[in-house]
């Protein structure tokens, strides 16, 4: 019977071709998983081969045989003779030789489905990893997958975020990978990566699974390190209250009063979201306010209704500005704080472009030592490896920051999360839009914040706070 069966798919050319090809994808299949299963792992490109690839070669083999069966049975019905060869195989269940072919034919096709099906399920988990979205196109995201290693979302899947819950976005979201992959094959894809991302899904649909407003009420003290560019590096703190507010007893308030359920913000910008042309307010009552920048084009640009992502647009992409890094690092005693001059000299040195990381790290290396062999020769010597750990810690914070392959530098993207590195909240707050009575929307500081310290030497709210 068997013999009967593997005779009949394997009669000409193409179906012994398709029965190999899918004989061999299917031995392939079989032993990469068993590979992963016990522990080897091998990036996102084992899953690619071994759930993505080699079932699709498994199907295509699959459908050559019965395609090759009927192109053999078409070009026997041009011989004389056999005219009468049924293009179709025909079914005689009387006869118990069909019977026993016909449920051999069963098994095997219950046995596929069982294998695409699974390796369909597996084929998409991979799809949803991180390593998928972040190192299968590897030089493309590369700048994208650092920051996120790097942010407080780094436990939140991409998929999460960027496609959330329901079958309707994750068809989308295939179907618009379907070209990302013909523009990195083909590299047609732009440098940088164009943002902010115009097709996202709501953040109601995607954020407030985890976050919503009535969650995060109050305020919130933040207290940040600076260093002065002086030759002591002097520390200066400043201290803040924000007011995150949210929604409490019916009502909102503070900066998460923007997404309350009662207030609807629109506006009119440029693609790039920095240049706001209109706002238009609703208040719970339906009452509806339009502050306008006079000097703003008429027509153009995109309307949109104002949520998380306007002002959190970094959530888990976030660059940060070298003058931060550096007040990190020296705050967290990766540079060390005694040597002269390192904060100024640190930061002249890595806002800079190089053409690649390493070509950086030799050139941040040797200018940080140049510039204490001709300032402080003495030191060279005498703090070598704290000069070298400096060197090292400024050319890790310029490869988790610049790319230069992907023409990404220090200002690139812009965080719109205050008003320090970009217009921020200023692309809305201030006398520029106004209403036709003259009434513009405030940018009064204690709004979002109020300041306890600003830049100062040990200033008296960190002693209250820890007497």
């Amino acid at each position: 019977m068997f013999r009967n069966f593997f005779s009949s798919i394997t009669r000409n050319g193409l179906s012994l071709f398709g029965t190999g090809l899918a004989i061999a994808s299917l031995v392939l299949i079989i032993s990469l998983f068993a590979i992963e299963r016990i522990g080897y792992h091998g990036g996102p490109y084992l899953g690619i081969l071994t759930f993505l690839i080699l079932p699709m070669i498994f199907v295509v083999g699959l459908l050559l045989i019965p395609l090759g069966s009927y192109l053999y049975r078409r070009s026997l019905r041009k011989v004389p003779g056999a005219e009468s060869t049924p293009l179709l195989p025909v079914f005689d269940l009387n006869k118990p030789k069909t019977r026993n072919w016909l449920l051999v034919l069963t098994g095997a096709t219950m046995v596929n489905i069982v294998i695409v099906a699974g390796a369909t399920y597996k084929g998409v988990e991979v799809m949803e990893s991180v390593e998928f979205c972040g190192m299968a196109c590897h030089s493309v995201m590369e700048p994208e997958h650092t920051a996120y290693q790097r942010s407080s979302h780094s436990r939140v899947s991409c998929a999460e975020c960027h496609i959330g819950p329901g079958a309707d976005w994750f068809v989308k979201s295939k179907l618009d990978g379907a070209w990302q992959l013909v523009a990195v094959a083909f590299d047609l894809y732009p440098r940088p990566i164009p943002t902010p991302l115009h097709d996202l899904r709501p953040a109601r649909e995607t954020c407030e699974q985890c976050h919503w407003p009535t969650r995060f009420v109050g305020d919130k003290l933040a207290i940040k390190k600076h260093y002065e560019e002086d030759e002591a590096n002097t520390e200066l703190t400043t201290a803040l209250l924000l007011k995150v507010g949210g929604t409490a007893g019916g009502g909102a308030s503070g900066i998460h009063w923007h997404v309350d359920r009662g207030v609807k913000i629109r506006y009119r910008s440029d693609e790039s979201r920095e240049n706001v042309y209109e706002v238009e307010y609703t208040n719970a009552d339906g009452e509806v306010k339009l502050f306008a920048d006079r000097r703003a084009p008429e027509e153009g640009g995109t309307w949109r209704e104002m949520d998380c992502v306007d002002c959190h647009n970094r959530p888990s992409h976030n660059y940060q500005a070298p003058e931060a890094e550096i007040d990190v690092a020296i705050r967290d005693g990766l540079i060390d704080r005694t040597l002269p001059f390192v904060r100024k000299e640190g930061l002249r040195i890595i806002d800079a472009e190089y053409a690649s990381h390493e070509e950086a790290r030799e050139a941040i290396t040797a200018e940080l030592n140049d510039y204490y062999l001709e300032n402080y020769p003495e030191l060279v010597t005498e703090r070598a490896d704290d000069i070298a750990q400096a060197a090292t810690t400024l050319g890790d914070l310029y490869s988790v920051n610049v790319f230069p392959q992907m023409k990404v530098w220090w200002n690139t993207y812009p965080e719109h999360i205050g008003h320090e590195t970009s217009e921020g909240c200023y692309r809305c707050h201030g006398k520029r839009l106004r209403t036709k009575e003259r009434e513009h929307i405030s940018r009064d500081c204690d709004v979002c914040h109020t300041v306890l310290a600003e830049r100062e030497e040990n200033p008296a709210i960190l002693t209250q706070l820890n007497p």
